[in-house]
């Protein structure tokens, strides 16, 4: 795929959790389409975005939109604010500059910013606030300071890929059972066994009937409850779910799969141990080791009782991300728009 100057960025809404699903899949399938990704910020609003890249810059009158200044808009509740009056069927669109259209999730952390806003009740979330706190507002900053907090221990961060034709009934679950939103969708390709790259299996599907060459990654990205134990049965429940309805989780994140659960997903051992065996990495921990979290051990354990006071450990990981220095990577970021 060759670059370009721009990315021309079509914002399509939908109205339904199915209607989102089929834009996806549509989109994805559109002849001269680069980019598709969506996000659900309730059952009845949704928005697939799409982008084409080309070197010709807005029309007329049209301004490029950019995402990377501090008094710039956060991109979801940009494609949000674009789409809350449109009508069935109109166009909604933007010219976005490449760099500024790759990297337009960093400010925000997607939406999981806005968490933090709740964390830090009495700090209004408003514009201003956004622009003066920037610096702490980018992804790697946010990482920085979740972590040291301590809150990632109560922070649901799963990525699914689901089969979808499952999609909308894990949506739905997911609302009642955890009221996270937004979602974030993505299509995928699918890839068959043995892999770690998760791999759908469409629950009811016939022997010998090909199985969807796409699927579709959910992004749930929340809090959870505040009690360990509470908090680990939630993901159990997230895992049995997913599992039910033939989708895979990502294993960036914390698993709770007891050990047979885990290679019995993602295709036995056999093949693993056999790569491990020819590159002399037995002694190393399994890929299970890397990402279990023990649900015992995780439902006992405390945090230093100082960190548990909000808002004390939340000021202490916006100390630790302020000592990171991380805050420089953004503020002399080469790629930024900085107009023609």
């Amino acid at each position: 795929m060759e670059a370009k100057r721009f990315v021309r960025t079509r914002y399509r809404r939908t109205r339904s959790v199915g209607e989102a699903v089929r834009a996806v899949k549509e989109e994805t399938g559109r002849e001269g389409v680069d980019y598709v990704d969506g996000i659900l910020f309730n059952k009845g609003h949704g928005v697939v975005v799409t982008g084409t890249l080309t070197d010709e810059g807005p029309p007329e009158g049209r301004a490029v939109q950019t995402f990377s200044g501090a008094w710039d808009p956060w991109f979801y509740m940009h494609a949000k604010e674009k789409t809350e009056g449109v009508e069935e069927g109109e166009v909604v669109e933007d010219w976005v500059p490449l760099a500024e259209y790759l990297f337009r999730y960093d400010r925000g952390g997607f939406w999981v910013g806005a968490a933090a806003f709740r964390y830090f009740w009495w700090v209004p979330f408003t514009r201003l606030t956004r622009w003066f706190l920037d610096d702490f507002l980018h992804t790697r900053m946010m990482y920085r300071a979740l972590h040291g907090s301590g809150e990632s221990a109560r922070f649901i961060v799963q990525d699914v890929a689901m089969p979808m034709a499952t999609t909308e009934e894990f949506v739905d679950y997911t609302a009642e059972e955890l009221g996270i939103w937004p979602l974030w969708l993505c299509p995928l390709r699918r890839k068959g066994p043995p892999t770690f790259h998760p791999f759908t299996t469409t629950p009811g599907r016939k022997e010998g009937e090909e199985e969807d060459s796409m699927m579709l990654n959910v992004g749930v990205w929340g809090w959870g409850p505040k009690s360990p134990a509470a908090f680990v049965q939630k993901n159990r429940e997230l895992e049995a779910k997913v599992h039910e309805l033939g989708g895979m989780k990502w294993l960036y994140a914390h698993t709770y799969y007891k050990q047979d659960e885990f290679w019995s997903m993602y295709g036995g051992r056999g093949w693993y141990d056999a790569l491990r065996e020819k590159y002399r990495a037995t002694t190393l921990p399994s890929v299970w080791d890397k990402v279990h979290v023990d649900p015992a051990a995780a439902s006992g354990k405390r945090r230093h009782w100082l960190k548990r006071q909000a808002p004390i450990g939340g000021l202490y990981g916006i100390w630790k991300s302020i000592k990171s220095g991380d805050y420089m990577l953004h503020r002399n970021a080469k790629w930024k728009w900085k107009g023609e």
